[in-house]
């Protein structure tokens, strides 16, 4: 029987996309302090700005296409005799333009979220504040978007692919946001074999098996190419 694959991926994934990390110095997070354009608390303090910084990255994120790499994975997902789970932090839509599905633990750039009644709908290119909810009305709307402090979405059902899974891979991660940072260890708990691609190294490297590091769109495809080769 193939074995099931579960693949987290991260930032650094989309990065040769031109959609940059929050730790990439002069992009777009580099002008702002996370807290105040990433929280609950921020958002509050300043709608304004919090949908300002959300519309560039929706407009910069729609005009991306999908590396190498995105392009590997959706056709290992496809491919693969057996079952090939994508875990992304990202919030783009790179994966499914590739032709992959993904379950988007973080939310997705594409969505809006009311605050008062949770209610979610495609969000337009620009949102400001005061947007009213189509169920409820209430001038609530946001990005959907998990921010820090915040509960990621899907945890119960990725906790179930990671302890089902014999093959655990994290594409792209800083290894340093929790709960995603842990996933290596439930995996391997459960049996799981685990690998890094990477690059460079990351704050839980050590944890796995085995670690690759290069672009995203030259380790990916060669590590896709070895599992589809392999018997």
């Amino acid at each position: 029987m193939a074995r099931k694959i579960v693949i987290l991926t991260g930032a650094g994934i989309s990065a040769e996309s031109g959609l940059g990390t929050f730790r990439d110095e002069g992009g777009l997070w580099a002008q702002h302090r996370i807290e105040d354009v990433a929280t609950p608390e921020g958002f509050a303090r300043d709608p304004g700005l919090v949908h300002r910084f959300y519309n560039t990255r929706r407009a910069q994120a729609l005009e991306a296409a999908p590396n190498p790499a995105h392009e590997a994975l959706a056709r290992l997902q496809r491919d693969w005799p057996g079952e090939v789970v994508i875990v992304t932090q990202n919030v783009d839509a790179l994966h499914e333009k590739a032709g992959a599905e993904a379950i988007h633990m973080h939310g997705e750039l594409a969505g809006a979220l009311c605050f008062a009644c949770g209610h979610r709908w495609p969000a337009p290119l620009e949102m400001v504040p005061g947007t009213p909810c189509p169920s409820c009305n209430a001038p609530a709307g946001r990005p959907d978007i998990v921010w820090f402090g915040e509960m990621p979405y899907h945890m119960e059902i990725i906790a179930e692919h990671l302890q089902s899974c014999d093959l655990f891979a994290a594409i792209g991660t800083s290894g340093q946001v929790y709960p995603a940072a842990g996933f290596v260890e439930e995996a391997a708990m459960a049996g799981a074999e685990t690998v890094e691609l990477n690059l460079a190294d990351s704050g839980i490297s050590r944890a796995f098996d085995d670690h690759r590091v290069g672009p995203a769109s030259k380790v990916v495809p060669d590590w896709v190419a070895e599992l589809l080769a392999s018997p």
